[in-house]
């Protein structure tokens, strides 16, 4: 027997507990609300479903799968939609956040007109996609915090015709949620905590800003869902190391804390025994992840270490000897090709585009045609060939997430 038939045979209390190990294994916060969103749709045979999560008065648009309109584990530029909902009676979404109550809906076109909320059809309308029924569920977390709402639209039956939303998804999906939301809080405390550490970056170094490491994390989960999904790879191995590369490469400079600020923050060109000091980043980058308790840690210091290698060799640190942790650390034969850990092969085309399409006090951003132009130039000799393919491949979703975390420029 399959797992896939064990589940199905599987009693839904067991599902849940099960289904919420599985969520409690995972790190960062949005492969926790896409394990979420796609156990909940796949329980109920929803065909579509978004989360949102609390902002202050906001519900923040944060998570969207779609089986009609986008499939498959590669890159998507719906994810990084950018835009916020009150928390009011107006909207399904924030009469739900307001009442604290999941909502079922059979017929979305159909509303009592007499209703204090309504349905918005905008997204229908520009899409083509046509939503009837909907179960819209809050995120409740410990001590009753309102962390977000989930809602799923279009229950399918076994031949593929939209129906409502039976009674066990109305009774089982919010008994997950209840359990899953405590993963959502959190999954944003681990992206709070690598946001803090690198605001100590950035009193170091003003260009490690909060939306530069959130951009780059972001561009190698995306790069890699693409890398992964072109060999064919699970779709729980793709959705497990994107979980720890997403973290990881927003820590890939946290090494520049132990640089003098003679040096960092020196304006004029660097001596070349000053470029050295520099280079140390990686090494003392590395050495905040050397004892290696999880994948997380490993993925950490290779990307800390070896993002500034180079394809074809010349880049740095090297072949380090005698270890990262000696006084003594010499930096040897540069690493090349796919010696250099695909981690760290994306991140440095993540970094180098971000650098090269950002404002600088000394310089305005570039125009995307010319960082793109860049990067294929360096193709082969600073990058790997096949990252910056896919980099070009799927900028439609990189430029969704520039939009996303925009650069606040104080310069």
């Amino acid at each position: 027997m399959t797992d896939e038939q064990i589940r199905n045979q599987e009693n839904p209390v067991l599902t849940i507990l099960r289904t919420t190990d599985e969520v409690n294994q995972l790190k960062d916060v949005d492969t926790i609300l896409d394990k979420i969103l796609y156990e909940s749709r796949k329980f109920s045979n929803a065909d579509a479903g978004s989360i949102f999560l609390v902002d202050k008065d906001s519900l923040i648009f944060s998570f969207v799968q779609n089986d009609t309109l986008f499939k498959g584990e590669g890159a998507n530029a719906a994810l990084y939609q950018n835009f916020g909902i009150p928390i009011s009676e107006q909207s399904i979404v924030g009469y739900v956040a307001k009442t604290r109550n999941s909502l079922a809906i059979d017929d979305a076109y159909e509303l009592d007109v007499t209703l204090p909320f309504s349905f918005n059809k905008s997204f229908d309308e520009k899409s083509g996609y046509r939503t009837t029924s909907m179960l819209t569920i809050p995120l409740i977390a410990q001590e009753s915090r309102l962390v977000g709402v989930m809602q799923l639209i279009n229950a399918k039956n076994d031949m593929g015709k939209v129906v409502p939303f039976d009674d066990d998804a109305r009774t089982y999906i919010p008994l997950f949620c209840n359990n899953a939301s405590v993963a959502i809080e959190r999954g944003i405390m681990n992206r709070e905590l690598i946001l803090r550490m690198m605001q100590m970056a950035e009193l170091r170094d003003p260009t490690e800003t909060g939306a530069h490491v959130q951009r780059v994390g972001a561009y190698c989960a995306e790069i890699y869902g693409t890398w992964a999904a072109r060999r064919k790879q699970s779709a729980k191995e793709i959705k497990r190391v994107r979980d720890n590369l997403r973290l990881a490469a927003m820590l890939h400079d946290v090494g520049k804390v132990g640089i003098p600020d003679a040096i960092l923050k020196k304006p004029g060109k660097l001596t070349d025994e000053e470029f050295d000091v520099i280079k140390m980043h990686t090494i003392f980058g590395a050495r905040l992840f050397n004892n290696l308790t999880s994948d997380l840690d490993r993925m950490s210091m290779e990307i800390a270490l070896c993002h500034h290698e180079k394809w074809e060799g010349r880049g740095y640190p090297g072949k380090v000897t005698p270890d990262i942790w000696s006084p003594e650390v010499q930096m040897g034969e540069p690493k090349n090709g796919e010696d250099i850990p695909l981690g760290a092969r994306i991140c440095a085309v993540a970094d180098v585009f971000d650098a090269l399409s950002s404002p600088r006090s000394y310089k305005d951003p570039f125009p995307d045609e010319k960082c793109i132009s860049i990067l294929e130039s360096d193709a082969g000799t600073h990058f790997d060939p096949e990252i910056v393919e896919i980099f070009v491949e799927i900028f439609d979703v990189i430029k969704a997430i520039r939009a996303k975390y925009k650069e606040q420029w104080k310069g």
